[in-house]
């Protein structure tokens, strides 16, 4: 069968490869791929930046935005053939830390996980792959190949799920979401916040292709200037570039008792001036919320899977604007323009 794999640490190593098994546990569920999701995590593992082959390989078959259908079900798995399926991508670590011990990996406290496509793990970006009954979640499939956006609507859903437990156990009553980044995360993490009945402003950077449109779609305002322009005083901000100087105006100009999120990764080795101490005077003084949030749980998964449910299908399908067979895979990894959500079909939809 066919994998996409990369040699981790080494740049522009992403090759298609044939592989003589499905990656994962052998006695999980088998899942005919159709499609996996190409993200920027992704790009940094080919780029060389990211990913940890499994323990004695020297390549990892990469993808964790997985989209696939089961051929075979062990008894008593919850699953039948013909379920449509994505793998959730985190493991718990062996220990386990307190979180992974009560379910929540997704917090793991000694960086002791793995994660399938990413960390020790081989992905799911072949043929078929095997996954565990117990991390993965059944994708209606009425959501058509929209349903590889589960793994990312999960990111922005848990996101959201700690937002809304900040807001629940303090006197606050938010009403302007800004989004800066109008990627998959960015455009998700609006349409979470549009379905909260927020007013909800979207940032970026490029003035034509989709991205105007899918913000204007979910009934928000898009906006190309800075963050103090588009939403200055924001209640709750979901910063999703990872952009340096981005972050940095996002934290410093929230609301009075603002919420940030941040979910970008930013790369080190850039120097920015920043004057630390009026914003820590802005955070302390306005008793703001800054925090990281990265991954997700199986509940998030099921949040995800409702937000896209609720979500227009137009909408939800023009997130996709490139679909790459396998045997071209490597192409998927080159961003070009007009570029949402790039994904890699390796079958069709019955």
């Amino acid at each position: 069968m066919k994998a996409i794999a990369v040699e981790p640490g080494v740049a522009d190593s992403v090759r298609v490869e044939d592989v003589e098994t499905a990656p994962g546990p052998d006695d999980g569920l088998l899942v005919r791929t159709l499609a996996i999701g190409v993200c920027g995590t992704d790009a940094g593992i080919v780029a060389g930046s990211d990913g940890v082959a499994p323990p004695g390989e020297d390549r990892l078959i990469i993808g964790h935005e997985s989209l696939g259908v089961v051929e075979r079900a062990p008894d008593g798995s919850g699953f039948a053939p013909g379920d449509h399926v994505a793998g959730i991508v985190r493991r718990p670590d062996p220990v386990p830390c307190p979180c992974c011990a009560r379910g929540e990996w997704d917090m793991c406290s000694n960086g002791r996980y793995r994660e399938r496509g990413i960390k020790a793990l081989h992905g799911f970006a072949a043929t078929s792959f095997t996954v565990e009954p117990e991390f993965a979640v059944r994708v209606p499939p009425e959501l058509g190949v929209t349903g590889v956006l589960v793994e990312p609507a999960s990111i922005v859903a848990k996101a959201w799920r700690r937002i809304d437990d900040f807001v629940g156990r303090n006197c606050l009553e938010p009403s302007r979401v800004l989004v800066t980044g109008a990627g998959p995360i960015g455009l998700l993490a609006a349409l979470l916040g549009a379905q909260r009945g927020f007013e909800v402003h979207v940032l970026d950077r490029v003035t034509s292709g989709p991205k105007p449109g899918l913000v204007e779609q979910l009934g928000a305002r898009y906006h190309t200037t800075g963050v103090a322009d588009a939403c200055e005083g924001a209640d709750i901000t979901l910063e999703c570039t990872g952009a340096d100087q981005v972050t940095i105006d996002a934290i410093a100009n929230s609301g009075r008792n603002g919420i940030v999120c941040l979910t970008g990764v930013s790369e080190g080795g850039y120097a920015t001036e920043v004057d630390v101490g009026a914003i820590n005077r802005s955070i302390v003084l306005d008793n703001d919320i800054v925090f990281g949030s990265v991954n997700a749980n199986r509940s998030d998964y099921e949040a995800g899977i409702d937000a896209l449910l609720r979500a227009d299908e137009t909408w939800r399908t023009g997130l996709i604007t490139r679909s790459v067979p396998i045997d071209s895979a490597t192409d998927a990894f080159t961003s070009q323009d007009g570029d949402v959500k790039t994904i890699v079909a390796f079958d069709e939809l019955e």
